[in-house]
C-alpha cells in the first residue's frame, strides 16, 4: 500500500526536476540556445504571448540568435520584450528578423551565474524534500489507521529516502554539467 504513495507522489519528484532542467535551459553560457529568449512574454496585439508562441527561434551561428516572427507585425513588439527583459541581449532588427550576437561572458559574470546555478539547485532539493514530508505524513497516517504495520512503515521510509536520494543526484548532476558549461571559455 505505501508503494503505491511513493509512486504516485514519484511523479512530484520528476516534476521537481524537469521543472529545474528548464530552469537552467534560462541560463546563458557561452553557447547561443533558444531557451534564452523563448521564455520572453511578448505584447502581440494587447496580449501577453510567449515567444516561442509568435515566432521560430534559430541558431545559426554559436554566438548568436535568429528571431523570426510569422507575423512581421510583431518585430518591434519581440524587439520591446526582449530590451525590457533586461537580460543583456542586443536585438537587432532588419525589418524581417531580428538577430541577437551574444557577447563572451566575463569571468565575474560567469560566477554570478554558477551561483544563481547553485541556488536554483537548492531550490530543487527543498522542492524534493518538501514532497518526501508530504509521502512520509501520508505514510505515517496509514500506520495510525492501521493500514500498514510500523515495520512498512519504516521499510516505506527506506524506499523514500532512496528515491529522494536518486532525485537529488540527477539534480546535482544537472547543476554539475550546466555549471561546466557555464564555465567554459
Amino acid at each position: 500500500m505505501y508503494k503505491e504513495i511513493i509512486d504516485q507522489q514519484g511523479e512530484g519528484f520528476g516534476e521537481a526536476v524537469e521543472h529545474f532542467k528548464g530552469e537552467i535551459e534560462k541560463f546563458r553560457t557561452g553557447r547561443a540556445t533558444p531557451a534564452l529568449v523563448d521564455y520572453l512574454v511578448v505584447d502581440y496585439y494587447g496580449t501577453k504571448t510567449p515567444m516561442k508562441q509568435i515566432a521560430s527561434i534559430n541558431v545559426p551561428e554559436p554566438r548568436s540568435l535568429m528571431i523570426q516572427p510569422w507575423d512581421r507585425g510583431a518585430l518591434s513588439a519581440i524587439e520591446t520584450a526582449i530590451r525590457s527583459a533586461n537580460i543583456g541581449l542586443n536585438p537587432m532588427n532588419d525589418g524581417v528578423v531580428i538577430r541577437i550576437a551574444l557577447p563572451p561572458l566575463t569571468e565575474e559574470r560567469r560566477r554570478e551565474l554558477v551561483k544563481a546555478l547553485n541556488q536554483k539547485a537548492e531550490e530543487a532539493r527543498i522542492a524534493v524534500r518538501n514532497i518526501r514530508e508530504d509521502v512520509w505524513k501520508e505514510i505515517q497516517n496509514l500506520q495510525k489507521e492501521g493500514l500498514i504495520a510500523e515495520d512498512d512503515k519504516f521499510r516505506a521510509k527506506e524506499e523514500l529516502q532512496e528515491v529522494v536520494e536518486l532525485n537529488n543526484k540527477k539534480i546535482e548532476e544537472l547543476r554539475k554539467k550546466k555549471e561546466e558549461d557555464m564555465m567554459t571559455v
